[in-house]
């Protein structure tokens, strides 16, 4: 069951400090591996969290968040242990309705709902929630079509697909004019190596960092991905960073 791997992960930080990967500055924009599917992001003074999880302890480095995107309901998602250890009195949360209608009340009052097509101007970034979803299109599939989020950010020049939970849907083959891009693989929740690879090969990032590698029971070889993509397009440049962090 996929809540047995999110425990185990979690397990792997609570009361461990962390240290997590080496961040990478492209043009105005900070980007900071986390943990799994989350990530950081600094851009003109602000800072942005994606999916906070993993504990508190990851983020102690890290500025406190302006805004704070969820993608889904999923414990590695909206993980609301890690949620209230950053206190996040003080950030605009972005997520869709069903993430929005397991908050409390006091989350809830600092909350956007943003769900597929929707798009909202915060802080000077430009927010867009798109489909994220597995395939075939299934009521029992772990992600249904129009319950999560992806998010395509614009950041000044500079445009940011996160692509939450997925396959390699038409909404992200369809994509244009994508800068950087997050894109997830791991069995059996989303997509393997070779349907990722195929679909970033369709919508052409000029940067792709696979993010939210771990499945069960394996990590997906990102390597090999990254070797799939280079081989049909050098121009896209492959980031590969360690979103698992040792203590």
């Amino acid at each position: 069951m996929k809540i047995i791997l999110h425990l185990s992960l979690l397990l792997i930080c609570i009361g461990l400090k962390a240290q997590i990967a080496e961040g990478d500055k492209i043009g105005d924009l900070h980007i900071q591996p986390v943990y799994h599917g989350s990530l950081a992001l600094e851009y003109s003074g602000k800072s942005i969290y994606i999916d906070p999880y993993g504990g508190a302890a990851l983020y102690e480095s890290l500025p406190s968040p302006d805004i704070i995107l969820i993608t889904d309901i999923h414990g590695d998602h909206y993980d609301t242990a890690t949620l209230e250890a950053i206190d996040p009195e003080n950030s605009l949360i972005i997520a869709p309705k069903a993430v929005y209608d397991k908050m409390n009340d006091t989350m809830k009052e600092q909350t956007v709902v943003l769900n597929n097509g929707d798009s909202k101007d915060a802080e000077g970034i430009t927010i867009k929630a798109i489909p994220m979803y597995n395939l075939p299109e299934a009521d029992d599939a772990p992600h249904v079509k129009g319950r999560g989020n992806g998010y395509v950010l614009t950041l000044g020049k500079t445009t940011v697909y996160i692509s939450g939970d997925t396959e390699g849907i038409p909404e992200m083959r369809n994509l244009k004019g994508i800068d950087i891009a997050f894109v997830c693989m791991n069995l059996p929740y989303t997509m393997d190596v070779d349907q990722a690879a195929d679909a970033v090969l369709e919508f052409k990032p000029g940067i792709v960092y696979p993010y939210h590698y771990r499945g069960r029971p394996d990590m997906s070889d990102v390597a090999t991905f990254k070797k799939i993509v280079n081989d049909n397009d050098p121009n896209i440049e492959v980031r590969l960073k360690d979103w698992y962090p040792k203590s």
